[in-house]
């Protein structure tokens, strides 16, 4: 597993955004794990938060991209942390654009977008937290490609959940792949974070011991991509 992996995992963990014990999630799935992007708040977070998901894209898409899209409202930071992190990191000025979603009827910048406006021939990565059910996607590619000609070159989110999306087979991210033909990735999947925590001594203590890792296993059973 590479570096930035295992550090992402345990910023996840000290900055409490990825939480064990048992969560009801919109759907009304039991999970023994909960991650909260939201729990992101303070100017050092964010600056990592944003070089991590620069590494990610850096990673799995190279350099061949002009735009980050950031859905509302939690795509809208990530879209700005990473955009500066990318310049930091690599040298590279990306835009960043969000949706709106209520749009605005008065001013220079009206219109259903924030930040850069999309452009014939960009190519464009879509950024977000986490994608359990894909309905996010639902609602802002079609805004996206209705806004330009534009190539929408991949997805990336911070955690794969690794759990069956909406179709009972495959997970949120292969069903959007499937859907929209774009790449989907995530810095890290649950797979590395139990692989990288598990009995393993953290700050003093195990993160995951073998009671929480059998009420992982118990999830995926139910739920786990098969």
């Amino acid at each position: 597993m590479e570096q930035y992996k295992k550090e992402f995992i345990e910023f996840m963990v000290d900055s409490d955004v990825l939480k064990f014990g048992e969560f009801t999630l919109k759907s009304g799935r039991k999970s023994p794990f909960f991650m909260n992007a939201g729990a992101y708040v303070t100017g050092s977070q964010l600056k990592k938060l944003g070089e991590y998901y620069a590494k990610a894209i850096h990673d799995k898409y190279g350099d061949d991209f002009d735009v980050l899209f950031g859905p509302a409202y939690k795509g809208i930071p990530l879209s700005v942390v990473t955009a500066i992190a990318y310049s930091e990191l690599y040298g590279k000025e990306v835009r960043y654009c969000s949706d709106r979603k209520e749009e605005k009827d008065h001013g220079a910048d009206k219109g259903s977008f924030l930040g850069s406006k999309l452009k014939d021939g960009d190519r464009v990565i879509m950024i977000e937290d986490v994608t359990t059910s894909g309905k996010s996607m639902e609602e802002t590619v079609p805004k996206v490609r209705g806004a330009a000609d534009v190539t929408i070159v991949g997805l990336i989110v911070s955690l794969n959940r690794m759990e069956v999306g909406k179709g009972g087979e495959k997970c949120a991210l292969d069903e959007i792949k499937d859907l929209y033909g774009f790449d989907t990735a995530a810095i890290v999947s649950m797979e590395e974070v139990v692989e990288h925590l598990y009995n393993k001594p953290y700050n003093g203590k195990v993160v995951i011991d073998d009671t929480l890792k059998a009420a992982i296993d118990t999830y995926y059973e139910t739920y786990g991509v098969k």
